[in-house]
């Protein structure tokens, strides 16, 4: 991803990444992740549009997103992007993370904010790239951002200063919940709330399907499930309760609740999804070592 690729249509669109007095930040690999934060960004008020600008690989993935976010700068050249912008975020894959940083590094400024969202690459791994003492914030959010009920949790590198760290958490609660955690608990941050989504959706299609087994309309199944599980959910987080006590709750003697509880117990529920979290923090742990 350079200028001596992109066309010149292309070139038009760097030059004003790289003229733009404006530039709050810059997006590196505007991917479906990328372009949710983007918008959450711009839709909070934290950005303007004119001072973002996003980078793809390609000129026509640069011309779909382009209309897409409309009146934001994209781009191919990622060294214009970055040129001025004092908060960069890396929303590459893992893979493609060292040539991006050995792309970039001369035109990052001294007091630059880089955010990285890549899984399993650690801040001291950007840093030795980028050669500077350079300010990294790594990030795990996870797809409900889409709806600004992302969980994100933030760990700073050791060049990171209080202000840094507030900008990536505001940034990032501007679409769902941000906690600041220490580095060495990312990987299982990667599975639980990252990975987890796509356990939840497993368990919501299941409770639908029952649902519909037992002679409910398909739709009205699934907004069942899916209502059930976000009221539940929303409970534990407003209480604060255990949620064996929340459990408790709704399970009377005798009755409906405690029945299918035991048929889940047989099933190994509760042991099947503590091995998929463990699996899962397992597999993030190798893709660092990869």
């Amino acid at each position: 991803m350079t200028s001596t690729s992109a066309s010149s249509g292309t070139k038009t669109q760097t030059q004003t990444a790289a003229t733009s007095a404006k530039k709050k930040i810059a997006v590196l690999g505007c991917g479906k992740m990328g372009t949710i934060l983007l918008q959450g960004f711009l839709q909070h008020g934290l950005i303007a549009k004119g001072e973002a600008v996003a980078t793809v690989q390609h000129d026509e993935h640069r011309r779909e997103l382009s209309r897409e976010l409309g009146g934001v700068t994209v781009t191919t050249d990622n060294r214009a992007a970055v040129h001025g912008a004092p908060t960069v975020l890396l929303g590459v894959k893992p893979q493609a993370l060292p040539a991006l940083l050995e792309e970039i590094t001369p035109e990052l400024a001294p007091d630059t904010l880089i955010i990285s969202i890549a899984a399993s690459t650690t801040t001291g791994f950007i840093q030795e790239k980028i050669g500077k003492d350079a300010h990294v914030v790594r990030a795990m959010p996870n797809t409900p951002a889409m709806v600004g009920a992302a969980m994100t949790a933030l760990c700073a590198g050791r060049s990171v200063r209080k202000e840094h760290l507030e900008t990536a958490k505001k940034l990032f609660e501007s679409v769902g919940r941000a906690v600041i955690v220490d580095e060495k608990h990312m990987d299982a941050i990667t599975a639980l709330s990252g990975s987890g989504p796509a356990f939840a959706f497993v368990i919501l299609e299941s409770l639908a399907e029952a649902g519909v087994s037992v002679g409910l309309p398909r739709e009205l199944a699934t907004t069942l499930a899916a209502q059930t599980l976000f009221g539940a959910s929303k409970l534990a987080l407003e209480t604060g309760h255990h949620p064996a006590l929340l459990k408790d709750a709704v399970t009377t003697p005798a009755g409906c609740t405690i029945e299918g509880l035991i048929e889940l117990e047989k099933g190994g529920l509760r042991v099947t999804l503590m091995n998929a979290i463990i699996k899962t923090t397992i597999r993030a742990r190798e893709l660092m070592n990869s």
